[in-house]
């Protein structure tokens, strides 16, 4: 058997039927992640009682006992989300020794159902990013192509499933932090809509946007992750209490009377020719399915990226300001309190960091509030519009995921502009707070994953998987391995 030819539920479903032990499963991957990281650097930290929770898993299943739906299964967790007993850095220096002394729900919910996190992995610093090339542990690289970044900020969880390093990683998004790198790395990634999962124990970078989602391979796997860690949280005062369905019951029903928005404006200039090409074959797919598809608008489009770089850096100026050597972080030297705190967030916080702090506090402040914060929270009301309006006519909002296939390692690093755009498509799901998917369309001649973006109503994850399994179901391009990939055999 081919451990890693099983996506997710199939290997869920070899370990329920005792094809597979959960030992056997463990021991490969944690063998494949020693074979491949020193190459992508995805992962910085590796779980030490991965393979004793495995043993009382195989142990609870041989006496009869009850196990969770997901018993046995490896889940890698961005380094973002908060694991007791595991360091948690959130790509920094400022947290690199920081261990929390709790779990974040979403890990107490994989953990409830028999799930068994393997590792960190490697992330933008305070997922601040869009390439993962700002992590205070160095880039990731991307598996098809190790000289191509995997996207960010949540690259070393699309890295790791992209080179069957686990079959589930977790992922957070706050402007396309799951969908970009999905698309980057040729995996599927959701982004929930804001409430759909808690957030608590998510290290915070803006919290009006940041939604934690799973990065498997298929959709079928997405929805079977998303169906353990959805719900309402007590922590959590923005969990939104609606009921969440069993996402995979839902994937086989056929596409007959959907319709599918085109959205004409990411469709214009600065999209690649081979993205566009993939993308109208993949609506030409979802078609022969039954979807009906029609153009559609979403005029604020263009001012998303300019509303997102204030909106996103104002809070991140709020949430970092609490890393001030004074608890639970890096404390650098100094003889008075003040040159404690200079020195300890100057030394802590890498460059890109401090940039948008700068961002945002300056916005934030003192005649500049409302020129800056207070407009650009009126245009993300006009962009949530849009989206009203929009799904008034259609059930789902088709489009790429990203402008472009993968870029070069430091291609961008003298131009931040262009870094930020590389999520042009992907932020109007945040600041409106609806749901998103990206799924893999097609290989651009250069040999790089094209990613599929499909955007949904508010808490209608199930149309988006429906329509991504479907998609999924007549294609192969999910199934497609990067170039990297040399599985052992068990």
């Amino acid at each position: 058997m081919e451990i890693s030819n099983l996506g997710a539920s199939e290997l869920v479903s070899h370990l329920s039927a005792g094809h597979l032990t959960a030992v056997d499963c463990i021991q490969y991957f944690l063998q494949r992640i020693e074979q491949t990281n020193q190459s992508l650097n995805a992962f910085v930290n590796i779980s030490d009682t991965a393979l004793q929770r495995a043993r009382e898993i195989d142990a609870r299943r041989a006496s009869g006992k009850p196990v969770g739906p997901l018993a046995g299964l490896p889940i890698a967790v961005k380094d973002g989300i908060c694991t007791s007993g595991l360091k948690t850095t959130a790509g920094s220096k400022m947290l690199e020794q920081f261990v929390p002394p709790y779990d974040a729900t979403i890990v107490r919910r994989l953990i409830d159902a028999d799930g068994i996190v393997i590792g960190k992995t490697n992330m933008d610093e305070f997922a601040m990013g869009s390439s993962t090339e700002h992590s205070h542990f160095g880039a990731v690289k991307n598996p098809w192509s190790l000289d191509r970044v995997p996207g960010g900020s949540s690259g070393g969880s699309a890295a790791c499933v992209a080179a069957d390093m686990s079959p589930v990683a977790i992922g957070s998004d706050t402007g396309g932090s799951i969908r970009q790198p999905a698309s980057f790395c040729g995996i599927t990634g959701l982004k929930p809509t804001y409430g759909r999962v808690s957030r608590y124990g998510l290290i915070a970078f803006a919290s009006s946007l940041d939604q934690i989602g799973p990065m498997t391979r298929t959709a079928k796997d997405s929805a079977l992750i998303l169906s353990v860690i959805a719900g309402h949280d007590v922590k959590d005062s923005t969990s939104a209490k609606n009921d969440v369905p069993d996402f995979t019951r839902s994937l086989e029903k056929p596409l007959t009377g959907v319709r599918i928005g085109i959205c004409r404006e990411h469709f214009d200039e600065g999209l690649d020719p081979e993205v566009e090409s993939c993308v109208r074959e993949a609506t030409k797919v979802l078609e022969s399915l039954g979807a009906a598809t029609c153009e559609i608008h979403l005029p604020h489009t263009p001012y998303a990226v300019a509303t997102y770089y204030v909106v996103a850096p104002c809070e991140a100026s709020s949430n970092l300001a609490r890393y001030d050597g004074v608890r639970y972080t890096y404390r650098a030297a100094a003889t008075d309190l003040e040159q404690m705190y200079c020195q300890t967030r100057a030394a802590g916080f890498g460059d890109e960091v401090k940039q948008r702090i700068m961002l945002g506090t300056y916005a934030l402040s003192s005649g500049y509030y409302d020129a800056f914060y207070l407009k650009a929270s009126r245009v993300r009301r006009m962009i949530k519009h849009d989206y009203d309006q929009a799904f008034g006519e259609v059930d789902l909002i088709l489009g790429p995921t990203s402008p472009t296939t993968a870029f070069s390692i430091g291609e961008h690093s003298h131009n931040p502009l262009a870094m930020y755009l590389a999520d042009i498509y992907t932020v109007s799901a945040n600041l409106a707070g609806v749901p998103a998917i990206s799924i893999p369309a097609g290989i651009s001649a250069s040999g790089l994953p094209i990613g599929l973006q499909l955007q949904a109503r508010s808490f209608d994850e199930g149309a988006l998987l429906q329509a991504a399994h479907q998609f999924q179901s007549v294609t192969g391009w999910h199934a497609t391995k990067p170039p990297l990939y040399q599985g052992p055999q068990t």
